[in-house]
């Protein structure tokens, strides 16, 4: 067991110090009233069995037995009041640390590399923010609690034992070391049997989180009895897991009894043969079974404790893998903050591979782009465009050479001042649940609706958000479900647009939108896009001819670059990628001509 991770947990709890010495204070407070209570009993006893002794009347006896009673009843409400604030007290500590971990974990996913996310799925990451933060919940709010408050009476009821019958508290103590033993056997067992329980629990909740999203598809396909068998695996794992924890500890909890059995064995010959002796009254005999009964409760919440402790143990150590985890993309100190820019681009001698290893995706590329101009990136799948347009706003580090903004290395100045100056449209377009102005207000939410309006009459939205009932405050579903394709990618086109960017970087941006309607966002796009600094993925020509400068990407190299005049005379392959998409636009024609009708929304535009 990690006890230097547990403990790293339990020190969030310095941050409520307050809320933690209730708890505490409250814990202590109670587990003293209940130790005097055996002192109570054990004078009542000897009292009723010196008064029978003595032949004594009840009325003579009766004072002394109701003061005693009224002191285990006030000592009982005191512990009582006190277990109630340790509880609740506790509970809220906890409560707390979940709501920091979380917060935590949640602004440190937001901040992480995506070359971090690339490796690690979302339903493991998921899971450590939801039900690893409550196993470590669990522990502090009950198992540490427990565990603190068996220390306190354990030791304490020693120390009692101790000063009351040294001869048989002398018999128990062997029994304390075996206790302990097993304590710290089970928790190093287990440990690494909980940390197998939450890998699979990850594994798990990756097949449901996937499916849930590609629900369509999957049954589209058919493949639901594909996917029932996966996640029929997933669960079986988990169950297994589960299984060998509970063989576990089905075995620990009878120990843990049978060592206190033995211990109260122990006790009841030698307690007897004093008894017998002389040396030991009924009372005090009382007196001390009470207190063994102390000192072995403990050790039966033993199992509850290391089953509590082991788990979040290892969930600790999960939260704190990514928590720990170094982000690569970062401000070095010192950076600077981009306020204006003009929008001149240069990637210097640009060299990237993914996790900085294995084949390089961009090889030695360097292009200037002059402040305002058109940037068209054209190419094979695979041959760099979308990496070059992750490198501009960092979403990478490049592995060698310098992507320069208005002269500084991006890496020179600050994330955020230089994401603000980057308006994107991702070819997979994200919304968000909330309503069709929260979207497009999405990079600026204090933006006013007429300046959400300009924005999306600027995409070619605008005539289609009226058409709905409710218009701009229409809810658009989760991922956007409520709205077509096209829809989308144009109310993501009006988010670009209304953070007024310097440099607009469009993927494919049109890719989802028929014929019409892209003739539309192209001619919009072009006025907004003058005076900008703009770099268009698009699988057409036609959408990038009119480009100040078209770059022809092949294998992670600068093939060819130029205007589409230029390139159709001197790029043999942009020449080719022209020729046939020529012959695909001829295609409709023809089969038209031959009294066949054929759709195709994503056909190009002949340029």
């Amino acid at each position: 067991m990690d006890f230097s991770t547990l403990a790293r947990a339990m020190a969030y709890a310095r941050r409520h110090r307050r809320v933690a010495v209730l708890a505490y204070g409250s814990l202590i407070i109670a587990t003293f009233a209940q130790l005097v209570v055996p002192q109570l009993v054990n004078v009542i006893v000897d009292t009723v069995v010196g008064g029978i002794q003595a032949d004594s009347s009840a009325r003579a006896v009766a004072p002394a037995l109701l003061a005693a009673m009224i002191a285990i009843v006030v000592f009982a409400v005191v512990r009582a009041v006190f277990a109630y604030g340790q509880q609740y007290n506790a509970e809220r500590i906890s409560q707390n640390i979940a709501f920091d971990f979380r917060n935590q974990l949640f602004a440190k996913i937001q901040r992480l590399s995506f070359s971090y996310l690339d490796r690690n799925q979302t339903g493991q990451l998921m899971i450590r923010a939801t039900d690893d933060v409550e196993k470590v919940r669990l522990f502090i709010g009950q198992g540490l609690v427990i565990a603190l408050q068996s220390c306190l009476l354990l030791v304490a009821t020693l120390i009692v034992m101790w000063f009351s019958n040294r001869s048989l508290t002398l018999v128990v103590l062997p029994i304390l070391p075996i206790a302990f033993a097993v304590f710290f056997w089970f928790g190093g067992l287990a440990q690494p049997l909980f940390m197998g329980v939450q890998v699979r629990l990850s594994a798990l909740n990756t097949v449901l989180q996937e499916n849930v999203a590609g629900l369509k598809v999957v049954r589209a396909f058919g493949r639901e009895p594909h996917e029932q068998a996966r996640f029929n695996r997933s669960a079986d794992a988990v169950l297994e897991q589960q299984l060998k924890v509970g063989r576990t500890f089905s075995f620990l909890f009878p120990v843990v009894f049978l060592i206190s059995n033995l211990g109260q064995a122990a006790v009841l010959y030698f307690g007897g043969r004093q008894i017998i002796g002389g040396t030991l009254t009924i009372g005090e005999w009382q007196k001390f079974s009470l207190y063994l009964a102390y000192l072995f409760m403990p050790m039966g919440q033993l199992g509850f404790i290391i089953n509590l402790m082991s788990q979040a143990s290892a969930s600790a150590q999960r939260i704190f893998e990514i928590l720990d985890t170094r982000n690569e993309i970062a401000n070095k100190p010192g950076a600077i903050e981009l306020d204006s820019i003009q929008g001149d681009i240069e990637f210097d001698n640009v060299t990237f591979r993914y996790f900085n290893g294995g084949e390089a995706v961009l090889s030695a590329v360097s292009f200037k782009v002059e402040p305002g101009q058109t940037v068209a990136l054209l190419g094979a799948t695979g041959s760099g465009k979308s990496t070059i347009i992750n490198l501009l706003p960092r979403f990478y580090d490049v592995s060698g050479g310098r992507v320069l903004v208005d002269g500084h290395d991006v890496r020179d100045v600050t994330l955020e001042s230089l994401r603000a100056q980057v308006g994107i449209v991702l070819q997979e377009t994200t919304l968000f649940s909330g309503t069709i102005r929260d979207n497009i207000a999405y990079g600026r939410p204090d933006a006013s609706l007429d300046q959400v309006v300009a924005a999306a009459r600027a995409a070619a939205a605008h005539d289609f958000i009226m058409d709905f009932p409710r218009g701009y405050d229409t809810p658009v579903g989760e991922r956007g479900s409520t709205l077509s394709g096209g829809q989308k990618q144009r109310v993501a086109i009006a988010r670009a647009l209304l953070t007024d960017p310097r440099i607009l970087i469009l993927d494919d941006s049109t890719s989802s939108v028929d014929v019409a309607t892209e003739s539309r966002i192209q001619a919009a796009l072009e006025q907004l896009m003058v005076g900008r600094t703009s770099f268009v993925i698009a699988q057409r020509i036609s959408t990038v001819r009119n480009a100040d400068q078209i770059l022809v990407l092949d294998s992670g190299g600068v093939a060819a670059c130029g205007t589409h005049d230029e390139l159709l005379e001197s790029s043999e392959i942009y020449a080719e990628i022209y020729s046939s998409q020529l012959i695909d636009d001829s295609v409709p024609a023809v089969a038209a001509s031959n009294g066949h009708v054929h759709l195709d929304r994503e056909a190009p535009v002949a340029p």
